[in-house]
């Protein structure tokens, strides 16, 4: 059962208030179902959108951020805790660990370079958990035809691709993360 949600997203806001909206929205929807939120730990952008959303709604937000973006000023101050590590690796580690399950949000290429570490790392057997693409207004939508060429050229086998999630439906996305069975990892015939 998933009790937490590792998010990847902006840490602009962007240029699309329904990106925006979407965002409040699904902080919302993690207090009211009492996920807690697993993130970067920022006040920024969509990020700090939504674990604002999570928190004016009773909800608990968890932040992991470095030490160089904390001495920045990009902290958000009332979380529920707030874990600083000293470099970007530990802290993509750590939000891996914390969440039950991680979902991409938009947001720009730090956002891409995380979810498809987890969900890389499910290939070769290091992630076990779910892996999902809030698919908003159909951002992730050239993403997920990506993946689709990838299997079709045998460089993504279908079960890693079955493993990914792309909706923007919470419900649906609760009922991917409840239900999900991990793939074996790859095996490699010579």
């Amino acid at each position: 059962m998933i009790r937490s949600l590792t998010v990847y997203c902006g840490a602009n806001m962007g240029n699309d208030p329904h990106l925006v909206a979407a965002a409040k929205e699904f902080g919302r929807q993690l207090a009211q179902h009492h996920l807690s939120l697993v993130y970067g730990g920022g006040r920024f952008g969509i990020m700090g959108t939504i674990a604002r959303a999570v928190i004016d709604n009773g909800g608990d937000a968890h932040g992991v951020i470095t030490t160089e973006l904390r001495d920045r000023g990009t902290a958000l101050d009332n979380l529920t805790t707030i874990e600083v590590v000293p470099n970007m690796d530990v802290r993509k580690q750590q939000m891996m660990k914390l969440g039950d399950g991680m979902v991409a949000l938009p947001g720009g290429v730090g956002t891409l370079e995380e979810i498809s570490e987890a969900a890389s790392w499910t290939t070769i057997g290091d992630n076990h958990k779910p892996t999902a693409f809030y698919n908003i207004d159909g951002y992730y939508a050239p993403l997920k035809t990506m993946f689709l060429k990838m299997n079709d050229k045998g460089f993504l086998e279908k079960n890693y691709l079955d493993s990914l999630c792309f909706t923007d439906n919470f419900d649906e996305l609760l009922t991917f993360m409840n239900n999900y069975q991990a793939p074996d990892y790859r095996h490699y015939h010579g």
